[in-house]
């Protein structure tokens, strides 16, 4: 090993330009940001979605639909799912506390049941809401349908 083939580690070095350090590095004067302008002044930011101040693809394109602002949006959990839970954790009352340690909703989102799949056990269900289907189901094998506090559009 001599001095002349010492080099730093690999990746220990960033292999960016210095700039604005004087004219014999070739990057003085302007330090590469050209004459003038909003991009060679200091603290400049581009606006999201500006394209050099030709008009912007999102102010081009035609607007379409109608987002309702009252949207209620529900999770949607089946009646399959409820007959799971209660025989893998062995309870008859499904509440949105439970639903929510099994991972199936966030803590503060709406239920709602669906009547996709079989139930067998009479359960006590808990929810915002309940499609005509769910409800029905739960009934016919002896449980209730509880609806809880929920907004009253739909």
């Amino acid at each position: 090993m001599n001095l002349h083939t010492l080099k730093p580690a690999e990746n220990a070095t960033k292999n960016s330009k210095r700039v604005g350090r004087g004219q014999g590095s070739g990057k003085g004067g302007t330090s590469t940001r050209g004459h003038k302008g909003a991009q060679s002044r200091s603290g400049y930011s581009r606006k999201i979605g500006f394209e050099g101040g030709q008009m912007p693809i999102y102010r081009i394109l035609p607007k379409r639909g109608f987002k309702n602002i009252n949207r209620v949006e529900y999770s949607a959990v089946n009646i399959s799912t409820l007959q799971a839970i209660s025989e893998k954790h062995g309870v008859s009352e499904i509440t949105i506390d439970l639903l929510n340690k099994c991972g199936l909703i966030a803590k503060k989102d709406l239920v709602k049941i669906l009547g996709r799949g079989e139930l067998k056990a009479a359960l006590t269900v808990n929810a915002h809401a309940f499609s005509k289907s769910a409800k029905e189901a739960i009934e016919n094998v002896g449980g209730k349908a509880i609806v809880i506090g929920a907004p009253e559009a739909e």
